[in-house]
């Protein structure tokens, strides 16, 4: 029982370090998008928006509506709000 828990516990770090992995190549991502983004004009920002949304409305239709609107979400929050 011991070994099961210990292996349980090893499991569980390895899939944490993965998390964390994961969550820094998202930042940074989310930088170099960021950063793009601010070095073009308006007007190719909205070309830009414009072909994201036509995407995400072809991405979400197979999707469950909680899937496409968090996708919806994290779309915008990137392009219109971006924390840097």
């Amino acid at each position: 029982m011991k070994l099961l828990i210990a292996e349980l516990l090893v499991k569980l770090a390895e899939k944490e370090a993965e998390s964390k992995e994961l969550v820094a190549q998202v930042e940074a991502l989310e930088i170099v998008v960021t950063a793009l983004l601010r070095k073009l004009e308006d007007e190719q920002r909205q070309e830009i928006n414009r072909g994201i949304c036509e995407a995400l409305t072809t991405a979400s239709d197979g999707a469950s509506a909680d899937d496409a609107s968090l996708l919806h979400a994290y779309i915008d929050k990137l392009l219109n709000h971006p924390r840097y």
